[in-house]
């Protein structure tokens, strides 16, 4: 067990007592952003030259799993935030000074939707635009936005030239009352906007030519860690968060059986239907984290070997990722069900694991039509464009 991960667990108590809070304020506690800091998993797939750990990523992604497991929204967040650091480690050296020089522990907020509009102007860019789901941004000192390059008519080419460019806090608003949800509130996703800020040419880099590693090759003094997929470590970082909360949801579905005695006099926990349900999503959800750490490792192996991973692996990594955070999500509907009316409660853990889940599940790194649609189109040959973000 890595020691960012063992430090989570011995603030269990904390996360669970700040998790509500998190919720009613709509972002995180300061206490709650502490243990996460001080737990240190934000560097774990950070450049060690910048402050940074370069550990395995299923190290990383079992810190974010552990976080949701006992906060669901500081797991989201962990995810989300804690994989920036990896993009960060392949952009130009002056930018990662500029980020992690005074501070290793600084936090860089997104998100990628091609959003923005950047008009070339000398030495880089005068980039608008307004974004919503900016994870964690309250407590984020630089961005990173998706945007596309325009003339100086504001007209875009064909195919759009699509890149990332990174901003500093002092370059971009936070837009209050806009993130108003059923679930993951305490994430603070809210929307951010700038009108013609000045984004220097080494902020910026291409959307594509980072999805297909080629930033990786320019740098090949860089830990094979940096040579993972794009798509497929973005997605894992989601996909971990959800197991994570589904983790929280079994735990505390657990503890609800302990005592719970139903009106017609069943006692739960000796309930033949609860503990079939309950066993089923317990070995949903270890095969399901089991599955994607496999993956991720021999994706991992094939970069310390100096391999590429193909279009054909990340397609089929997607895959399988999707599917086994669905079926892990259907196994906890099923126990949810199950768990009476009792459950749907405000004031008990279980009601906002269940939200907090379904909110996760919608995020597009879990939605499997274009993750299975996209495999079966390169599959098959089908001459169909295959969804280039997997």
């Amino acid at each position: 067990m890595h020691d960012a991960v063992r430090r989570i667990h011995e603030s269990a108590h904390l996360l669970r007592e700040e998790s509500p809070k998190n919720d009613d304020g709509g972002k995180l506690t300061e206490k709650t952003v502490r243990v996460l800091k001080e737990s240190g998993g934000v560097r774990l797939l950070q450049s060690k030259e910048f402050g940074g750990y370069e550990e395995h990523p299923n190290e990383f992604f079992e810190w974010v799993r552990t976080v949701a497991q006992y906060s669901p929204s500081a797991g989201w967040i962990a995810g989300v935030v804690g994989v920036h650091p990896w993009e960060v480690a392949l952009m130009d050296p002056r930018l990662q000074e500029e980020i992690y020089g005074e501070d290793p522990d600084v936090w860089t907020a997104s998100p990628y939707a091609p959003m923005g509009r950047a008009k070339p102007v000398e030495g880089g860019y005068l980039f608008t635009g307004e974004w919503p789901y900016s994870t964690g941004t309250d407590y984020c000192d630089w961005i990173i936005l998706g945007g596309i390059v325009t003339d100086e008519e504001g007209n875009i080419s064909n195919p759009p030239d699509m890149r990332h460019f990174v901003l500093p806090r002092a370059d971009y608003e936070i837009v209050d009352g806009t993130w108003n949800v059923m679930g993951l509130s305490g994430t603070g996703s809210k929307n951010v906007r700038m009108t013609d800020s000045f984004v220097p040419e080494y902020r910026v880099v291409s959307a594509m030519r980072m999805i297909n590693g080629e930033y990786y090759d320019e740098r090949q003094d860089g830990h094979p860690l940096y040579a993972m997929s794009f798509g497929a470590t973005f997605a894992t970082a989601i996909t971990s968060g959800t197991l994570g909360i589904a983790r929280g949801a079994l735990d505390a579905y657990r503890e609800y059986m302990q005592s719970r005695v139903s009106v017609a006099g069943i006692v739960a926990k000796v309930d033949p239907f609860q503990q079939e349900a309950l066993a089923e999503a317990e070995a949903d959800l270890a095969a399901g984290i089991s599955h994607i750490e496999v993956w991720t490792d021999r994706m991992y192996q094939k970069s310390l070997a100096g391999e590429r991973v193909t279009q054909a692996e990340r397609l089929e990594f997607r895959r399988d990722q999707v599917r086994a955070v669905n079926r892990v999500i259907d196994s906890v509907d099923k126990v949810f069900k199950l768990a009476g009316s009792a459950a749907v409660w405000t004031d008990k853990p279980l009601e906002r694991f269940w939200r907090d889940l379904h909110a996760g599940a919608s995020h597009i790194c879990n939605i499997h039509d274009t993750a299975y649609t996209s495999w079966a189109n390169f599959e098959f040959q089908t001459g169909v464009p295959v969804n280039t973000m997997h």
